[in-house]
């Protein structure tokens, strides 16, 4: 008597896709706009990016003080006690004498001329602001960049699991299937034997898959900061791409921040070579100090007063010109022109990185999109040829080994798909941010800009002040 038992195996793969779609499409579910909402706001790396730029706009008043006078006060109080004995013609005096002394001074210096070191400082101060913000821009482009890469493993790994579960749930009912083939004196304890063994690695291979989910969700919450809720499978960003890497390289010269930061690094280098250079040239202040002095003697005899005040006023124009100082000055401009020098080739360096970074990404998403369209085919074909092995099983004409290498094709195919989806959404944003296109704006992104602009105009003019804008 034969033992047939009907099955139909590709309804495990469908039953667990179709589970994990329902698992992303709950009520609590988030989008990767969500996510990247969330990180652009609570990311610490790129909080701690924008506190960075934040202590780079303090430059900016610090140049401009060079314009503004320094006031220095200064008081002094003094004691001073003399008890002096003389001998004359075999006689001998004594004198004493107490005197208390308070002194008071205010000092005004006003550069009027530093060799145009003031100039070029602001304009240091402003040109490594300008930077400090393509590098704000830069981090920004990698938060979302790795809040899309996180969605994805997330994503993906879940749908690993489920195929891994999948598979074990057939391999189950081809051991089952083979124990009752062996039973009845239809099969072999080897088909029994090879139905177990592919069973156990199907099940080991489920644990590494949930290893790999819990990595992908931790990593999740790393960039995100809270875990992933019932995300859902998101499209490429094909809008933000043009249709040739050519138009995309035109683009990434002008838009993308490390090429923009190394412009304004090297302009910021510029200046410095202006301002060591003034250091050879003269300097001119105006110079006004005020002064007052109190002093009370303890001890007068008539001959001096017993109490003095004075007050002094004076006003000078200083003028200083360097003659040689050693020679340090003139390595120290050597050394900002070698600075300079290096700043202009950070930005060929910038510029080639930002190219392979794009022909990779490139390279990556249209690997993607050919993966997928083979990857269906294989899945197609390998369902279809599982289904018909299966059949031939059962009249006799398959193996159990035939069975189990067939399933384990439609599980190669499908996991091929999975990824190379993943690797589809993926790429289209590395291409974005390779770019210097992925940014809240051009999202959409449902979240406050972040204006680092903000910070800047309120502390430029600042002459006092000890607290920031914010209150600390």
């Amino acid at each position: 008597m034969r033992c047939v038992v009907a099955f139909r195996p590709s309804l495990y793969l469908s039953a667990a896709v179709g589970l994990f779609v329902a698992m992303s499409g709950v009520a609590s579910a988030e989008t990767l706009q969500e996510a990247m909402s969330a990180a652009y706001a609570n990311n610490p790396s790129l909080n701690a990016a924008r506190a960075g730029t934040r202590a780079v706009d303090e430059n900016v008043p610090q140049a401009l003080s060079g314009y503004r006078p320094t006031i220095n006060g200064q008081i002094s109080a003094s004691v001073t006690t003399t008890d002096t004995r003389a001998r004359f013609n075999s006689n001998w005096a004594s004198t004493y004498t107490d005197t208390g002394a308070v002194q008071g001074q205010i000092q005004i210096v006003q550069p009027l001329y530093m060799g145009g070191r003031i100039d070029n400082g602001v304009k240091r101060a402003e040109s490594a602001v300008k930077a400090s913000r393509e590098q704000l821009r830069n981090t920004e482009q990698t938060t979302l960049l790795d809040t899309a890469s996180a969605y994805m493993n997330v994503i993906l790994s879940g749908q690993v699991l489920e195929l891994r579960r999948s598979n074990v749930a057939f391999l189950q009912e081809q051991v089952r299937a083979a124990n009752d083939r062996f039973s009845v004196g239809e099969g072999t304890r080897t088909d029994v034997s090879q139905a177990q063994a592919a069973l156990a690695a199907a099940t080991s291979a489920v644990s590494s898959a949930q290893a790999d989910l819990l990595t992908a969700r931790a990593n999740y919450v790393k960039v995100v900061g809270h875990e992933p809720k019932g995300l859902r499978s998101p499209g490429p960003i094909t809008k933000l791409l043009p249709a040739k890497l050519s138009a995309a390289i035109d683009a990434s010269r002008t838009e993308h921040p490390m090429i923009r930061a190394a412009i304004h690094n090297a302009d910021t280098a510029s200046y410095n070579v202006e301002i060591q250079e003034g250091a050879l040239l003269p300097s001119f202040v105006l110079q006004g100090t005020v002064s007052s002095a109190f002093v009370g003697n303890g001890s007068a005899d008539g001959s001096t007063p017993e109490r003095a005040r004075t007050l002094e006023g004076s006003v000078a124009a200083v003028l200083s010109i360097p003659i040689y100082q050693g020679g340090a000055e003139y390595a120290t401009v050597r050394q900002a022109k070698e600075e300079l020098g290096q700043a202009k080739l950070q930005i060929d360096v910038a510029r080639m990185s930002v190219d392979a970074a794009l022909a990779q990404a490139w390279s990556a998403l249209e690997s993607a999109r050919a993966q997928i369209v083979a990857a269906e085919a294989s899945v197609t074909a390998s369902r279809l040829a599982l289904e018909g092995v299966v059949e031939e099983q059962k009249v006799g004409q398959r193996t159990t080994l035939d069975v189990l290498n067939a399933q384990s094709s439609l599980i190669d195919a499908r996991l091929a798909e999975v990824g190379a989806q993943a690797q589809f959404v993926v790429a289209s944003y590395s291409v974005a941010a390779a770019m210097g296109r992925l940014d809240r704006e051009r999202l959409g992104l449902k979240v406050s800009a972040y204006k680092p602009e903000h910070h800047y105009e309120q502390v430029r003019d600042k002459w006092i002040g000890l607290r920031t804008p914010d209150g600390r």
